[in-house]
């Protein structure tokens, strides 16, 4: 793969063991490339002013400017990056508060080697919403538990319902797509379509609404 065409990603985070970290396993990837790194949220406001990435991992309590800060001032301006959001807390209002924030996808700090390669490429495709299977397990399990009534106007076609389990199970739209053997825009086309008809803002609070149902479960392998 050319480098013009690698996914450009500036790290921002104030611990700099934390960003050689995460720099060290991203540029495994041969498909990602660092291109800058911010120690606290004003020179990572700056610093994406300046590069243009696709992809900002941006940690959300950082000094000068919190994180949080920097998504709401980016989402003003149309910024077009994408942002990971980095945090230590897993609770469904503090996920909830940053992907509104304009947060593009959440990662737990301590998912990082597993999975952050994984969440970049997908916030980099336009998946809004993106979360890992460890959080989405979290907060499905505790809205299972909540009762809820079936909005009107919810009946999906055939393919939106198969698309629409495999969310609540985690998957991600490429996973989607080899697994109905259809292409990537052809699932975020069903997923825009499910989210209007389930009167929903994204893929979490779909899968809930699966979940609360009963239509899926998380996969496995999730904790």
């Amino acid at each position: 793969m050319s480098e013009k065409r690698k996914i450009r990603v500036i790290l921002a985070d104030d611990h700099p063991l934390i960003r050689a970290g995460i720099r060290s396993i991203l540029e495994k990837a041969d498909d990602i490339v660092v291109v800058g790194e911010a120690g606290n949220g004003r020179e990572a406001l700056t610093l994406i002013h300046k590069e243009n990435p696709d992809v900002v991992v941006l940690d959300v309590e950082m000094p000068v400017m919190a994180g949080i800060e920097v998504a709401r001032e980016l989402k003003k301006a149309g910024s077009p990056v994408h942002i990971l959001a980095l945090s230590a807390h897993d609770d469904e209002q503090y996920v909830f508060g940053l992907l509104e924030s304009g947060a593009s996808g959440y990662l737990i700090k301590d998912e990082i080697p597993e999975t952050v390669v994984e969440a970049v490429r997908g916030v980099a495709q336009g998946e809004d919403g993106w979360l890992s299977r460890r959080i989405i397990s979290k907060i499905m399990r505790s809205r299972a538990t909540r009762e809820s009534g079936v909005p009107e106007g919810s009946k999906l076609s055939e393919r939106e319902l198969d698309v629409l389990k495999l969310i609540a199970k985690g998957e991600d739209n490429h996973q989607i797509a080899a697994a109905l053997f259809i292409s990537d825009s052809t699932v975020k086309s069903h997923c825009n379509s499910i989210y209007t008809k389930l009167d929903v803002r994204n893929r979490v609070q779909a899968a809930a609404w699966a979940w609360q149902r009963g239509l899926a479960q998380p996969g496995k392998d999730d904790v």
